[in-house]
Formats: structure tokens, C-alpha cells, sequence
């Protein structure tokens, strides 16, 4: 039985897969805690391409069939414990703790379903140390969306900001209050949308936005896009590929724009509605894979009066999501609530996660 103290230290490994399939990011950090106080430091961290078979099942399980789900469950959990026991051998490292996310596949909280598939056994079947998983079907059970999770993190690792925006799939924000709750919630999709397009003439990403600095922005289809329901919703939200795909892609879709044009638009959309949850003069960790798009942080900067957007060393950028899973294990074994009902609307504060050992 591995002994977790946190005053002593914990290392954990997090995987982090996002929506956007970009790959699978593996952060190793170790976390203590001294005097009421959270502190970490990056070991090591790395990103794994996926491979084409894996990519495309996972881009296509929500149309397959139980069995084919239920494999594929299975068959990506151990292909998780794979790639974590090469990350071991590569950097030489045992951490005490794995810390997976999975990768969502459904996300429905209004009828209390979400799933996110990585079997947590066939990680620690292929790695040997004990993982901790599927943080938010709890949550969800509660009455809760299930997300954003990171914010938790936020709060203990990264308290010195008014806001820690993400930039991933897509964009989720969070905020301390002065009675001592916190507050976080999905803006909008970002990646998700923006790679999609990207993917259609055989680019994974628009590289620093040159794409959409050339295009044009359409003011009606803009117009369109800020008018969706989902903005006009009050309290705790989150979005999965659910709304992207039955309301986004159509409605942009049905314009016939330019590739140039509908990322120059899109990336607008992104500006205006992450404008209006920022107060002037805030200062605002930005992470995640939209930070190194020029473009839009341009068009953020241009749309958010005085606001000071600050972008940290590139691990930061790149792992904090996956640092923050890890960190999210690492409150699990100590009993700790990762899940804030002040974020995600449930019933009560409550520890996400399962735990797996295979010894």
C-alpha cells in the first residue's frame, strides 16, 4: 500500500486527453503541502501523437455500437498503460500516483450522462501504479455538469491571477469570489471548431493564426454565432462536441465562406465572447494550445479593455491541464474535493474519481 502524505510530497502523472485529438499530454509533477499552502513542480512532460487508428476511433465511438464502445474502452486503457510505462522507462521515473482524464466521448449532464472511456485497470494493468479515473460521473450524479475540474487547480496552484483562462477544445474560464467561492464555467468552443476546419485542407492547427489573419470577418455570420442559445444561460455550463456539432458547424456550414474567412470569424467570436467575462484591468493566465495563436490573442487583446493577458513559460502553456489532472489524484487519495458545487452546480462539494491498483 503506498503511503500518500502530502506534507512529505506526492508525484503523480497526469494524462490529458482533449477534445480537439490533438494527443495525449503526460505531466509528471510532484505536489506538497506546507502551512495550508499547495505548491508543484514540473518533473517532466511530454506529448504523444495519436495514431491514426486511435485518432479515428476516438473521433467516431459516439456512433459505435456497445460492444465496439465497450472494446474500445478497454483497447484505449491499455494503450494509456503503454504509453505511460514508456514515459516511465524514457524519463526514468515512478510516480506514485497516474492521474488520467480519459477522453470524452458523451457529455449530457442534463440527463446526468457523461463518459469518458480509458479503462483505469488497463492502465495500471500496463504500468503498475495506481490510477485514478473517470473524475466526473460523481459530480454529474449530483446534479452537477461535471466540469470545468480544472478549476480546483486554479484555486490551489494558480490563486496569484484574477482569472485562468484555457484555451483547449474549448475555452473555460475561472474566478475567485470575495466570499471564498469560486466560479468557473465553458465560454466556448475554440480548438475544437477552429482545427476542424484546419483538418479539411490537411493542416492540424492554423499555425499562428496566419490563415485567419488573412481572411475577413463576416459580421452577419459573426452576429449569428454570438446570438446561439448556450451564451444566454445563467449559473454553471459546460459544453461538450455535442453543441459544436448540431449548432456551430451547421450554422457556419450554411454561409459557404472562404476556409480564410471562417477562421478570421470564428476566432472574432472567440474575442467578443470571451470578452464579456473579464473585468478591466484583470489579470489573466492564458493556457492551452490557442495561446500560440497570434491572431487570436490579438483579437482578445483588441476586444478586452485594459486587460493584462499574460502567457507563461511554454511547459505551463502546454502541460498545465495534464499538471492539473495529476493534481486532481493527488486530492482524491487525500480525501480532498476536487469537484466545487460553486462551479459545477451540484449538490455539494464531492471527491471525484475511482481508483485502480493492480497490486
Amino acid at each position: 500500500m503506498v503511503n500518500f502524505d502530502p506534507q512529505k510530497g506526492i508525484s503523480a502523472l497526469g494524462l490529458m486527453s482533449g477534445t480537439s485529438l490533438d494527443g495525449l499530454d503526460l505531466c509528471m509533477a510532484d505536489f506538497t503541502l506546507r502551512n495550508g499552502k499547495w505548491s508543484y513542480n514540473i518533473v517532466c512532460a511530454d506529448s504523444v501523437t495519436y495514431p491514426r487508428e486511435i485518432k479515428k476511433a476516438l473521433a467516431t465511438a459516439q456512433s459505435m455500437s456497445a460492444l465496439e464502445y465497450a472494446r474500445l474502452h478497454s483497447d484505449y486503457g491499455i494503450y494509456l498503460g503503454v504509453q505511460v510505462k514508456s514515459f516511465m522507462d524514457s524519463h526514468k521515473v515512478r510516480p506514485q500516483l497516474v492521474s488520467s482524464h480519459g477522453h470524452t466521448i458523451f457529455h449530457q449532464p442534463s440527463i446526468r450522462l457523461t463518459s469518458q472511456i480509458g479503462s483505469g485497470a488497463g492502465i495500471a494493468a500496463g504500468c503498475g501504479v495506481p490510477v485514478v479515473c473517470d473524475f466526473r460521473t460523481t459530480d454529474v450524479a449530483l446534479h452537477g455538469q461535471g466540469a470545468p475540474l480544472v478549476p480546483v487547480g486554479d484555486r490551489y496552484l494558480f490563486g496569484d491571477y484574477d482569472y485562468c483562462l484555457n484555451l483547449g477544445g474549448f475555452s473555460n474560464i475561472s474566478s475567485e469570489h470575495s466570499d471564498g467561492s469560486r466560479s468557473a464555467y465553458d465560454i466556448t468552443a475554440v480548438n475544437y471548431v477552429l482545427n476542424h476546419y484546419t483538418r479539411q485542407v490537411g493542416e492540424e492547427f492554423d499555425k499562428d493564426g496566419l490563415r485567419a489573419r488573412r481572411g475577413k470577418v463576416h459580421e452577419t455570420v459573426l452576429d449569428a454565432l454570438n446570438q446561439l442559445p448556450f451564451y444566454r444561460q445563467e449559473g454553471p455550463r459546460s459544453l461538450g462536441r455535442e453543441w459544436v456539432e448540431e449548432q456551430v458547424f451547421p450554422l457556419i456550414d450554411s454561409f459557404g465562406l472562404t476556409l480564410e474567412d471562417v477562421l478570421a470569424t470564428y476566432c472574432e467570436h472567440i474575442a467578443v465572447q470571451t470578452s464579456y467575462h473579464i473585468n478591466p484591468g484583470a489579470r489573466v493566465l492564458v493556457t492551452g494550445g490557442g495561446a500560440f495563436n497570434k491572431f487570436l490573442m490579438e483579437r482578445m487583446a483588441a476586444r478586452a479593455s485594459l486587460v493584462h493577458y499574460i502567457i507563461p513559460e511554454e511547459l505551463t502553456v502546454n502541460f498545465k491541464e495534464a499538471l492539473i489532472f495529476a493534481f486532481l489524484g493527488v486530492l482524491y487519495v487525500c480525501d480532498i474535493p476536487s469537484c466545487l458545487s460553486s462551479v459545477t452546480g451540484s449538490l455539494h462539494d464531492n471527491i471525484g474519481g475511482a481508483l485502480y491498483k493492480c497490486s
